[in-house]
């Protein structure tokens, strides 16, 4: 059994990065610029994009932070996107979800410049995604598949099985999975909620990915000898042993499942981190305009 270790890779990438990054500066390049939009006080969003402005800042990106008020209205977010949108220098941004119950995060996606869609979430990326052209990959998606890539995990001909349909998630790794290429070319079954027998469902599948938001979900008996198992899952459970009376465990029971794996994520340090390295990976495109030019 090998550990996909999110932590490692994302650190390699980062040093990748940060050498084309100086290679740049040498020779008076544009500097990757990324913004993040962040509204409110949610605590784990203010996680998030401080660890995606720390990461910016270790590679040497330029990173802004624009944090408003949880009370913005719609009209002010959507004026914020709008000055992002037209600001040259910023090549990408994001706007961290979730937003407060009275803004339409729909609205601020659509709001978002393709071409600056670094998250991977506006429908003109997503459908360029679906029918195999060059675009922002979602991000966490996208560091799957550069995982399973990186750890030359071979997927064609194999049958992959995603327990969760999110848009964010299970949706994009369906399409990426059974797209002709390096990572691809599977076969894919995507489960959900309403899916009949899903734990015979999955006991089929040569390649897990977990994303259903419930702990410990995926247990022993519903994987194979063999499988590769991709833990998409961050859930908090009370530990009364541990330090904060808290711990963070996947959508996987790691302890049951992982002696049946030949591959698996670890939850912390797998998935997650190949997140936030996504994308930085898709700024740099989107500061050398490889997606859709100058």
């Amino acid at each position: 059994m090998t550990i996909l270790d999110g932590k490692d890779l994302s650190q390699r990438i980062k040093n990748e990065l940060a050498l084309e990054v100086a290679e740049v500066k040498r020779n008076g390049g544009k500097i990757p610029h990324l913004a993040a939009v962040l509204v409110g006080e949610n605590p784990a969003s203010q996680v998030y994009v401080r660890n995606k402005v720390k990461s910016c800042e270790e590679v040497g990106f330029k990173s802004t932070l624009v944090k408003k008020e949880e009370g913005i209205t719609e009209a002010e977010l959507l004026q914020a996107v709008h000055d992002l949108n037209n600001d040259p220098d910023i090549d990408g941004f994001i706007v961290q979800l979730p937003l407060p119950r009275h803004i339409n995060e729909e609205r601020i996606t659509l709001a978002i410049d393709p071409k600056k869609d670094v998250d991977g979430f506006h429908p003109v990326n997503f459908g360029r995604m679906a029918l195999g052209m060059a675009c922002y990959l979602p991000a966490t998606p996208f560091g799957i598949v550069t995982m399973l890539e990186r750890y030359g995990i071979e997927t064609s001909g194999k049958h992959a099985v995603i327990i969760g349909r999110s848009n964010i998630v299970g949706t994009p790794m369906g399409i990426l999975l059974s797209r002709k290429g390096k990572v691809g070319d599977c076969t894919v079954t995507i489960t959900h909620s309403r899916t009949r027998d899903l734990p015979g469902m999955v006991r089929q599948a040569d390649i897990i990915v977990a994303a259903i938001g419930i702990p410990h979900f995926v247990t022993g008996d519903m994987v194979k000898e063999g499988a590769v198992v991709i833990d998409v899952g961050i859930n908090r459970i009370d530990d009364p042993t541990a330090k904060k009376g808290t711990r963070l465990v996947g959508d996987v029971d790691y302890a049951a499942v992982a002696p049946k794996c030949s591959f698996i994520t670890p939850v912390p340090g797998g998935v997650g981190p190949m997140t936030v390295m996504s994308l930085l990976m898709n700024t740099m495109k989107a500061s050398k305009k490889e997606i859709y030019g100058g």
